[in-house]
């Protein structure tokens, strides 16, 4: 199936659009949960269809580790079967998990040599292992496999990598293509914070067709203004009749910073991961539901939210449900910061097709990172 990218309105940078895959359609611009082991955690497929989401993220590198691509092989659909999806996947490449094993790897022009973090064994990946495992997954969107270069680098550092990655991109575009794939591959720009870097990166990958291109290297540790400078050299340069997908961001004020400037797709483990430790997205900012203000408070974690949580549960009762560590506690906030940035998407598209984005992104961008907690 060709990849479908329809555009259905603009609000100056901003689009909003309808990405057509093999398992089904996709409002952008979209968030999509990840699902690193195949399993978004806490969560039940059919809970995060009632959520909204259309898509989620499955992880290359950790699949392969575990079961293993063989075992998921045997389920009709690969991955959709394996964990009961039958919506849209994107497989990240593994190429962020293997920078993050900076102490345990090994990088050369064949690929990447790593000890496993589950046993210690070694483990080789290449491009075209990496191509292999993602084809054996069937996901809707595979990506390239690349080298993601750390924040800081030289520019010498930055060239260095990028190039690499393109060589590797080069490779992996040959063997996912090599006959009829599941689905269709991304590539990624790279380049770190050096935007010549990521012209040069972008004018490489163009050589091939990709049906969609990501922004990579971000999120790694580089101050906001420096994302947002390569955002705005990078994204006017890529093709206007494909999705645009920036990964691993981020919080919501990142989100529409990035939808301001023309993304189209995110992804972020930040709702699942800050529920798992407390931290809940409100319409006022992130509160730490441990705080001990929160004992005796009644009130619903978010008055201006419509999720399953705010509805039926209170902040006293999130708070001792955390205390005494019940797996319910994670759900239930799980369940809220999905919501809150799904339903973030639905607003935001709905303001685009409406001509009211800027109004949107500037109530959305005066929230603070962090609400101060009430007195107790």
């Amino acid at each position: 199936m060709k990849l479908r990218f329809e555009l259905l309105a603009r609000d100056g940078a901003a689009r909003r659009a309808r990405l057509r895959l093999p398992h089904g359609s996709v409002e952008t611009p979209a968030f999509m949960p990840v699902g690193t082991y195949g399993t978004v955690k806490a969560m039940a497929p059919e809970e995060l269809v009632a959520l909204g989401a259309e898509i989620v993220l499955g992880n290359t590198f950790h699949l392969s580790l575990r079961p293993g691509a063989a075992i998921v092989q045997l389920h009709r659909g690969g991955l959709h079967g394996f964990m009961g999806w039958e919506r849209p996947i994107l497989t990240d490449s593994g190429g962020f998990q293997v920078f993050s094993l900076a102490a345990l790897r090994r990088i050369s022009e064949e690929g990447v040599r790593f000890r496993s973090p589950i046993d210690g064994a070694e483990v080789h990946m290449r491009p075209e292992d990496s191509m292999d495992v993602q084809r054996a997954l069937e996901s809707d969107i595979a990506m390239a496999f690349d080298d993601c270069t750390a924040y800081p680098a030289t520019e010498a550092q930055a060239r260095a990598s990028m190039e690499r990655s393109m060589r590797w991109a080069a490779r992996g575009h040959a063997h996912y293509y090599r006959d009829a794939p599941p689905g269709h591959l991304f590539g990624i720009v790279q380049g770190g914070m050096h935007t010549a870097l990521r012209g040069a990166s972008l004018e490489s990958l163009l050589k091939l067709e990709w049906p969609g291109l990501a922004v990579g290297g971000l999120a790694v540790g580089e101050p906001e203004e420096e994302r947002l400078r390569v955002l705005e050299y990078t994204l006017p340069l890529m093709p206007a009749d494909r999705p645009r997908y920036l990964m691993g961001v981020g919080y919501p004020q990142d989100i529409v910073a990035a939808v301001l400037r023309g993304v189209d797709m995110f992804d972020c483990v930040m709702p699942t991961r800050h529920a798992r430790n407390g931290h809940l997205f409100t319409s006022t900012g992130i509160i730490n539901i441990r705080n001990a203000c929160y004992q005796r408070d009644t009130g619903p974690l978010d008055p201006a939210c419509a999720c399953h949580t705010c509805r039926h549960f209170s902040r006293a009762y999130l708070r001792h449900l955390d205390r005494c560590d019940e797996i319910l506690g994670v759900r239930l906030g799980t369940v809220h910061n999905l919501h809150f940035y799904l339903d973030l998407m639905r607003q935001i598209r709905s303001a685009i097709s409406a001509g009211t984005f800027g109004q949107l992104a500037a109530r959305i961008m005066a929230i603070p990172r962090r609400s101060p907690a009430p007195v107790a």
